[in-house]
C-alpha cells in the first residue's frame, strides 16, 4: 500500500510543477470552458459517447474492473482524435490556400478594370472548392444586402483568420476609395500562402511523433490483450483495491502524455477579428 501511496504523491507533485510551469510562461493549459462546449456541439459527440459507453461494459464485463473501463471509455474518446485528424489538418491547409488563391482571383479581376462588388461576382463559378461554398452564399446575399454586410457575413462564414484580413481589406475598400488594392491583395495572398506552408512544414514535422506514438499505443494495446488472454493470472494483481488504484495512475500517465501530444500538434493561430458593418469610421478603428 505504501507504494501505491508514494506513486499518487508522485503523480501529484508532477501534475503540480507542470502547472507551476505553465503558470511561469504563460501558457494556457485548458481551454475555456465554451471551447469544450462548442467542440462537443460542432462535432458527433453522441455517437462517441454511445460506442465510448459499449466499450466500458465490455472492459468491465472481460476484466471485472471498474478502472479498465474508464480507461477503455477515455480510449475510445480519445484515441482517434490523438492518432487520426490527418484529413481534418489538410483541409485546413487546403482552406488556406484556397483563400490566397481566390485573393488573386479578385486581384486579378480588379486589374482588368472590373468594380469591386463585379469582381467578387465574377468569383463565384470559379472559387476554389475548398470555399466554393462560402462564396457563392455571399454572391447569393448580395442580391439583398449591401456589400460591406455580404463581406463580413462572409468571414464569419470561412471563420479563418487569414479570411478576416482579407476580408478586412474588402470592406475598406467597398466603403472608401482604395489607393492600391490590387497590391495590398497580392501581399495579402502571399502572407497567406506563407501560412499555408507553415502549416504543411509543421505537419511534415511532427509525422515522426505521431508515428511512435502509434506504435507505442499498438505495442500497450496489443501486449494487455495478449496477457488477458494467455497469461490472465498475470494481471489479477490489479483486481484489489491497491491495483485499481495503480491501475488508474498508470492509465492517469498515458492520458497526460496523450493530452500533452495532443496539445503539441494544435497549431496556435493569431486571435481572429472580424471587420464590423457599423459605420466607416467604426471600421477604420477596428482594422
Amino acid at each position: 500500500m505504501s507504494t501505491v501511496v508514494f506513486a499518487a504523491l508522485a503523480a501529484g507533485t508532477a501534475l503540480g510543477l507542470l502547472l507551476i510551469l505553465a503558470g511561469l510562461t504563460g501558457r494556457q493549459l485548458f481551454d475555456a470552458p465554451s471551447g469544450y462546449l462548442h467542440r462537443a456541439r460542432s462535432s458527433s459527440l453522441l455517437p462517441k459517447v454511445a460506442i465510448a459507453a459499449v466499450a466500458a461494459l465490455l472492459a468491465m464485463a472481460a476484466t471485472g474492473w471498474l478502472v479498465g473501463g474508464i480507461l477503455a471509455a477515455v480510449a475510445v474518446l480519445v484515441l482517434p482524435g490523438i492518432l487520426g485528424g490527418k484529413a481534418a489538418r489538410q483541409q485546413a491547409i487546403d482552406r488556406t490556400e484556397a483563400i490566397a488563391s481566390w485573393t488573386e482571383m479578385i486581384r486579378d479581376s480588379i486589374v482588368a478594370a472590373s468594380g469591386l462588388e463585379e469582381a467578387i461576382v465574377a468569383t463565384a463559378p470559379v472559387a476554389p472548392p475548398p470555399i466554393s461554398s462560402e462564396v457563392r452564399t455571399m454572391v447569393r446575399r448580395l442580391d439583398h444586402e449591401r456589400l460591406p454586410e455580404a463581406l463580413v457575413a462572409f468571414g464569419e462564414d470561412l471563420n479563418h483568420p487569414s479570411g478576416d484580413l482579407v476580408v478586412a481589406a474588402l470592406v475598406i475598400a467597398s466603403r472608401m476609395e482604395a489607393a492600391d488594392l490590387s497590391g495590398l491583395l497580392s501581399r495579402l495572398a502571399e502572407a497567406t500562402r506563407g501560412d499555408a506552408r507553415m502549416r504543411i512544414r509543421v505537419e511534415v514535422g511532427r509525422t515522426r511523433v505521431r508515428t511512435a506514438t502509434k506504435v507505442i499505443v499498438g505495442v500497450v494495446i496489443a501486449a494487455v490483450l495478449f496477457l488477458a488472454i494467455a497469461n490472465r493470472d498475470y494481471l489479477t494483481v490489479y483486481d484489489s483495491a491497491g491495483g485499481q488504484i495503480m491501475l488508474a495512475i498508470v492509465g492517469g500517465i498515458f492520458a497526460a502524455g496523450g493530452w500533452l501530444l495532443t496539445r503539441m500538434a494544435d497549431i496556435e493561430l493569431p486571435e481572429r477579428f472580424t471587420a464590423r458593418a457599423g459605420g466607416p469610421g467604426r471600421i477604420g478603428a477596428e482594422t
